[in-house]
């Protein structure tokens, strides 16, 4: 007979945060699929977009919250794909700089519908909204001390409400 597993509350909440993470990330890539690129990908356009020419690898992994190798593989696979090109930073010659191509700027714009999103979050009122978001922003906060994480997280800004301790 197979043992039964005490119950953990905490682990249970994290498979959940995870799976709904998953679904709405498929559903994205889903969606992005048409236009040749993942949500990943069109994450970087963003933040790409955001930042300006300025935008270096280093840069991008803070934004995203990724170790750096990973950013370097979805640049480079962005770069063969004509999204994005990379380019020495002529003052600081051991720097790179991102630069989205015209290509990259076309698919950068379909990927602004997102409509799975807007059809998943539309669920929820907007005291849920706000609930939501008031207890993620405490989840952040703790990982990141949990974590010892000193940088300041640049995206999303997370509007204070009226009256609210954030």
């Amino acid at each position: 007979m197979q043992e039964v597993q005490p119950v953990d509350r905490d682990y249970d909440l994290w498979v959940l945060l995870n799976q709904v993470q998953t679904l709405i990330l498929n559903a994205r890539d889903t969606e992005l699929m048409e236009y040749g690129t993942t949500a990943m990908q069109a994450a970087i356009m963003f933040i790409t977009n955001a930042v300006g020419d300025a935008t270096t690898p280093a840069e991008i992994s803070r934004w995203l919250l990724r170790k750096p190798a990973s950013i370097s593989g979805l640049l480079d696979r962005m770069e063969r794909t004509g999204l994005v090109e990379r380019a020495k930073d002529l003052p600081r010659r051991n720097w790179v700089r991102v630069k989205i191509t015209k290509r990259g700027q076309q698919v950068y714009k379909q990927s602004l519908k997102r409509k799975p999103i807007h059809q998943i979050m539309s669920c929820l009122s907007e005291e849920e909204r706000e609930q939501l978001v008031s207890i993620l922003v405490k989840l952040r906060t703790r990982a990141t001390k949990v974590l010892n994480y000193r940088q300041k997280i640049p995206f999303p800004q997370v509007p204070t409400a009226p009256g609210s301790k954030r």
